[in-house]
Order: structure tokens, then sequence, then C-alpha cells
């Protein structure tokens, strides 16, 4: 009996397993969602700590965030939900230990210096990249946005925009030029490396 139960989980959509987790709070509904996605975030992770361990940790720590969030969030679409939230989550950690390496003493420091100097360059570059992206007109954002970030395919993005194979294509060819463009006019030779 307990197989079969277990069967019919796993078949539901992800929306379907939210909205049953959110209406009687079983934590059994989210297990195929930890199921289908745990490998995605672990490589989104290893992206940003190049560590398997921490990684690992990551994951397990944005699954347990989402078990408190999931019960009140309305979410459309878990995948890109679940990118986001887990994206964010490295982003802490990094810049926490980024805020703990500069507590260390002046020896500490200086011996960390160079690596410091790069996460905050890079995360610097990655605030004003996101600044820009909102300044873009609609259609190069959403296009922008669903192939860089959500790392999607341009037949993804024209069955998910609506738009034709060749309108995606321009938007985000000319959604890239103009970010270039208003990158250079905001923050001049902060993106010349």
């Amino acid at each position: 009996m307990f197989l079969f139960v277990k069967h019919n989980i796993e078949n539901l959509s992800d929306g379907e397993l939210i909205t049953r987790y959110q209406k009687n709070g079983n934590k059994k509904y989210l297990s195929p969602l930890f199921e289908r996605y745990s490998h995605l975030m672990f490589g989104l992770c290893m992206k940003y700590f190049k560590n398997e361990e921490k990684s690992k940790d990551a994951v397990l720590d944005v699954f347990e965030k989402l078990i408190v969030d999931l019960k009140h969030q309305q979410v459309k679409s878990f995948k890109s939900w679940v990118y986001v939230v887990a994206k964010n989550h490295c982003l802490m950690q990094i810049r926490n230990q980024v805020a703990t390496n500069k507590k260390f003493d002046d020896y500490c420091v200086s011996q960390a210096n160079d690596g410091l100097e790069i996460l905050d360059d890079t995360e610097t570059k990655l605030e004003h990249l996101e600044e820009a992206i909102e300044e873009l007109k609609d259609e190069q954002k959403e296009c922008i946005k669903l192939f860089f970030i959500k790392e999607k395919c341009y037949t993804e993005v024209a069955d998910i925009t609506g738009y034709s194979l060749k309108k995606v294509k321009s938007y985000i060819q000319n959604g890239k030029r103009n970010l270039k463009i208003k990158l250079t006019e905001n923050y001049g030779s902060v993106f010349a490396t």
C-alpha cells in the first residue's frame, strides 16, 4: 500500500506537490521536489563554492529553508523559484564569509587580500549587471533573463514568451549590445576586464 501511495506522489506536478504541502504541511510532498531538483541546485552551488561538501551542505540548507518558505509562498514555477533561492543562499554565504574574513587580524587579512578583492569585484560587477538588465526594454530584459539567468535555449525562450524564434534572437543580441553600452556608460572601466 505504501509503495502505491509513494508512486502516486512522485507522479504529481511541482504545483500539485506544493499545494498539497501547503494544505496539510506533510513533508512527504517535498521529497519528490528534492529528488527532482537537488542535482540542479548542487550544480549551481558548485559554480559558486567550487567545493563538493560545501555545495552538498548548501543544497540541504536551501531545502530546510523551503520547508518554511513554501508554507506561505505562491510559487508559479518551482524550478525557477528554487534556482533564485539557491543562488541567493550561495551569495549570502559568500558575503558572510567575506565579512568574517574581514574581521581577521591584520596578518590574515593581508594573506587573503587578493582573494577578497577578486570576490568583492565580482559581487560589485554582478550588482551592476543586475541593475543594467533592469534598465533594458521589457522584451530584451525578459529574453536576457530567460536565456542567461534561467539558462533556457532559444526555442524555450520563444515558447515561454510567445515571441518568434527570430525575435528572441534579435532581443537577446540587442539586449547584450545595450547591456554593454549601459555598463560602459554607467561604470566605465569596471567592466573592462
